[in-house]
């Protein structure tokens, strides 16, 4: 009964039928398959992309049911990665749907972005080592990233493009930092505008030590309908595409959308003062 055409049709119009075609053959690599990679995988294929490579090495818990779109009491202590590939399938029987069950790291990287045309970042925010290796790699490889943060009640995307900003030169991080010292990195570098914090009610909920804080769905539909039009953008060769030292962050709790500009990345005055206000805050949480 599975008839291409008929099943993304409804795209026709945004999209030309030589677009969608093209769309067709892409192959998108996403590593995470938990809060937002769950979506971006569910809306890439909806948009008619026709290859993916996806990884995840965890397994559902009861706690992943307010963001993660496989988490259903049928899936409980069943793989993320198998549970998704399983929907994109549904979707789209013609997918070729390729999965690495280990995670990626250094003994599989190569073949997890092996003919891919962009890489759609979902790892977990703590996973610093991973996403460092599958980053550099893209670099090498001239391979379009795009991460698109869940913050709140918003997203904050940067995009980084083939003979650009790295991912290093962006974030600048120091080998000789800590772990911590780095996620705050990470995190300001992600979120250079901080639309959400006003808004956290509890910070409690919030602990680098223990690699954890609170989501919610809202932030990852935005990073899904973000993300998913970049990667139009990106596959299709058309429309402004944003690239690192330029991001955005929209949140809809305060009902803004900030266009960011970090020429400097994280080794500007700014930065370096929003990392000492944040490293305060994470140690006295």
């Amino acid at each position: 009964m599975f008839n291409y055409n008929d099943a993304f049709s409804r795209n026709i119009g945004w999209v030309t039928e030589a677009e969608q075609a093209q769309l067709r053959r892409k192959r998108v690599a996403i590593a995470g398959a938990g809060g937002v990679g769950s979506l971006h995988m569910l809306t890439l294929a909806r948009l008619g992309i026709g290859q993916f490579n996806i990884s995840d090495f965890d397994e559902y818990e009861v706690h992943n049911f307010n963001r993660q779109f496989g988490a259903t009491l049928s899936t409980v202590g069943q793989g993320k990665m198998e549970t998704m590939a399983k929907m994109v399938i549904d979707i789209n029987p013609e997918a070729d749907v390729k999965t690495f069950d280990g995670g990626i790291d250094a003994s599989n990287v190569d073949e997890f972005l092996k003919n891919v045309d962009l890489y759609v970042d979902s790892l977990d925010f703590f996973a610093l080592n991973a996403r460092k290796l599958v980053f550099q790699k893209c670099y090498e490889r001239g391979i379009p990233v795009v991460t698109a943060a869940p913050l709140g009640m918003g997203s904050a995307l940067l995009c980084f493009l083939p003979g650009q900003m790295s991912f290093e030169d962006y974030f600048r991080f120091d080998a000789k930092e800590s772990e911590e010292d780095q996620l705050i990195q990470f995190l300001i570098g992600l979120s250079p505008a901080m639309l959400q914090r006003p808004y956290l009610v509890d910070q409690t909920r919030v602990s680098f030590r223990q690699k954890k804080g609170p989501s919610t769905v809202m932030a990852v539909n935005l990073c899904a309908g973000i993300a998913g039009t970049y990667a139009l953008k990106i596959l299709l060769g058309r429309g402004e595409v944003l690239a690192a030292p330029y991001g955005l962050h929209f949140d809809a709790y305060r009902n803004k959308l900030k266009k960011t500009w970090r020429p400097f990345g994280n080794a500007g005055m700014l930065p370096r003062l929003m990392f000492k206000i944040a490293k305060k805050v994470v140690s006295e949480s």
